[in-house]
């Protein structure tokens, strides 16, 4: 199988330069020194070691274009259709065994957003060349995508789940060295699945195919650079997978995903100050399901971004609800995900809810990840993320201490609050390095003037405990759990009432 021909001068040097950037090329260096000092002692040795780097140095600044393919994609595609049915028909007998490997370059979509589709497309061409060179000469390799290569081995008598994982560790290795390009160095990575002929699923090639591409899809969802052999339950969580995109996508549109609002008091008077919006499917069946479980769901369908329109349409409308009903509720805070943040209309977007609900901006707050706030300050991620407090909103840092955000991101981006996660918290009042961690956190809010808001508080003592380090505010099923709206109206004055018979907490405020 060819995934390119020469052609040109350029390819030549293409092909020479993906030679001399792999592995092999310290062995032929080593021999290069070694002949020109046998034939010509110092001076010849020393004119080899000079005359070569500059050889290379010189073809590397000549342009490089992608190798031409020999055929077309069409072609290529139709041709491995046909051996994977020549391949499945001489595997019939189970004598032969074959396996059909599918790959994928994982940084590929970066390389293009960085470096432009030319060296995208001269990356992923590197990538299948080193890689046809593992294979053996009755293997075929065709690039299938962008970014995907597919793999057949030809059929052999030897050939097992640990052959190919052999080999796929192999292709993974080839695949590693650096690629050099204009100057630019690039590390590369691919996923891979496979599937071997003898426990394909159905009874046809096609579905044997599929199978490889189920194990690629796995491998992908478990991390970068992952290898996976297809297995019936896989098949059988792929099914479910689809079914689950599909009832998201369905129960997003027909409101059956709500919001529900988790109540934030404050430390020195109790008394509410926010909630946050938490996304709740109520199931017909299932009942409650938690977003963890339909979200993946929503992000492969592309729908996130609809579900926080959802949920900010109906957190304003909760505030104007509590307004109306004379319920004092200062902020709600809503999580936006980074399909949202990357919208270039994102802050006039909300701009645009504020103004047609006649609500200020600091009654939203926008929480946002640690690994948001450290990210390149000049991608629309960021620049959102300072419209938005420009504009007036609250910007709450979420899950503090689980992430690496820096000093100078928080205040970059106008963080008025923290919220520290709930692993500080459990436990804090009976583990004294838990307090340690917490006060920890505390003091530097407090020198950095931002307010805190502990997550998880589940018990009277971790309560205690966090107004006495000096917390502003906390959140937990300690203090209440997520409620659809309709049950936050009884909630609230159901907490004012307990107030009137309950001492103020000793705490301390930012001064």
């Amino acid at each position: 199988m060819h995934i390119s021909a020469p052609g040109s001068w350029k390819t030549a040097v293409s092909r020479i330069l993906t030679f001399w950037s792999g592995p092999q090329a310290v062995l032929f260096a080593s021999a290069i020194m070694l002949s020109a000092y046998w034939l010509g002692g110092e001076i010849a040795l020393l004119g080899a070691a000079l005359g070569l780097p500059l050889a290379l140095l010189a073809l590397s600044a000549l342009p490089v274009a992608p190798l031409p393919a020999a055929t077309s994609a069409a072609a290529q595609q139709t041709a491995l259709t046909q051996a994977i049915g020549r391949a499945w028909a001489q595997t019939a007998g189970g004598e032969l065994q074959s396996a059909i490997l599918c790959l994928e370059f994982d940084e590929y979509a970066d390389v293009q957003h960085e470096h432009g589709q030319r060296i995208a497309d001269v990356v992923t061409q590197r990538l299948g060349e080193r890689m046809q060179t593992v294979l053996r000469g009755d293997d075929m390799i065709v690039r299938t995508s962008d970014s995907r290569f597919t793999i057949l081995m030809g059929p052999a008598r030897l050939m097992d789940l640990e052959a190919c994982i052999q080999l796929a560790a192999r292709l993974q290795s080839a695949a590693e060295e650096p690629v050099v390009i204009d100057g630019l160095t690039l590390h590369c990575a691919i996923a891979i699945g496979f599937c071997l002929r003898g426990r394909a699923p159905g009874n046809d090639p096609d579905a044997w195919r599929a199978a490889a591409e189920t194990a690629l899809t796995e491998a992908r969802r478990l991390g970068p650079n992952m290898i996976r052999a297809f297995s019936a339950e896989m098949q059988v969580a792929k099914a479910e997978r689809v079914n689950l995109r599909s009832e998201a996508a369905a129960a997003l549109e027909s409101g059956q995903i709500q919001p529900w609002f988790q109540p934030q008091i404050s430390t020195d008077t109790g008394r509410i100050t926010g909630f946050e919006c938490l996304a709740r499917w109520v199931h017909s069946e299932r009942g409650v399901i938690m977003p963890n479980e339909f979200l993946p769901a929503l992000e492969e369908t592309g729908l996130l971004e609809r579900l926080a329109e959802v949920m900010l349409y109906h957190t304003l409308t909760a505030v104007k609800a509590w307004d109306a009903a004379g319920i004092k509720v200062p902020q709600v805070g809503v999580n936006f995900s980074t399909q949202e943040l990357n919208n270039p209309r994102l802050v006039d977007k909300v701009a645009w809810e504020l103004d047609r609900f006649e609500l200020t901006a600091d009654r939203l707050a926008v929480e946002i990840l640690e690994t948001v706030v450290t990210s390149d300050p000049e991608d629309m991620v960021c620049r959102n993320i300072a419209g938005l407090a420009e504009l007036g909103c609250r910007i709450d840092l979420d899950d503090f201490g689980t992430g690496s955000a820096s000093i100078a991101a928080i205040r970059r981006f106008a963080v008025g609050r923290i919220k520290i996660d709930r692993t500080f918290v459990m436990r804090a009042d009976r583990d004294p390095e838990q307090q340690r961690m917490v006060s920890a956190i505390l003091t530097m809010a407090e020198r950095l003037r931002v307010e805190t808001l502990a997550e998880g508080v589940e018990s009277v003592g971790e309560h205690t405990l966090l107004a006495q380090l000096g917390c502003d505010h906390v959140q937990g099923f300690g203090i209440g759990k997520p409620m659809p709206f309709e049950q936050t109206m009884t909630w609230v004055r159901a907490h004012e009432a307990k107030l009137m018979d309950t001492p103020e907490l000793p705490g301390r405020k930012l001064s």
